[in-house]
C-alpha cells in the first residue's frame, strides 16, 4: 500500500494548481507511463479540462532542472502530461492496476 508521505511527496504545485507528473503517477499506480498517456489519450470525454495539464517545453525544462527525479525526461521529446485530484481519481477507474484501483 502506498503510503500517504510518498504521494504527498510527488506533488507539484504548476499553474497554480496542485498536480502528480505522468511519470510519479505511474509509478505510484504500479504501471508504465506510456499506458497512463494511452489511457488519456482513448478516454478524452474522462478528462475534461482542469483533469490533465498538458506541460509546455519551459514547464518540462523548469521541472527537470528543479527536481532530479525527473532527469530521465532531460532528453526525452515527450512532454510530461501533470494530473489534479480529478484526473488521478479518473484514471484510477480506467487503469486495471491493482494499485490504482487501491
Amino acid at each position: 500500500m502506498t503510503n500517504i508521505i510518498e504521494v504527498e511527496n510527488r506533488i507539484i504545485t504548476l499553474r497554480g494548481q496542485q498536480v502528480i507528473i505522468d511519470a510519479d503517477v505511474a509509478e505510484l499506480y504500479g504501471v508504465a507511463t506510456r499506458d497512463i498517456n494511452k489511457a488519456v489519450k482513448n478516454n478524452p470525454e474522462k478528462f475534461p479540462d482542469g483533469y490533465v495539464l498538458d506541460l509546455n517545453t519551459k514547464e518540462k525544462n523548469e521541472l527537470v532542472e528543479t527536481f532530479h527525479r525527473f532527469n530521465r525526461q532531460k532528453h526525452s521529446t515527450s512532454i510530461p502530461k501533470a494530473f489534479t485530484e480529478k484526473g488521478l481519481y479518473m484514471l484510477a477507474t480506467i487503469l486495471k492496476s491493482p494499485k490504482a484501483v487501491e
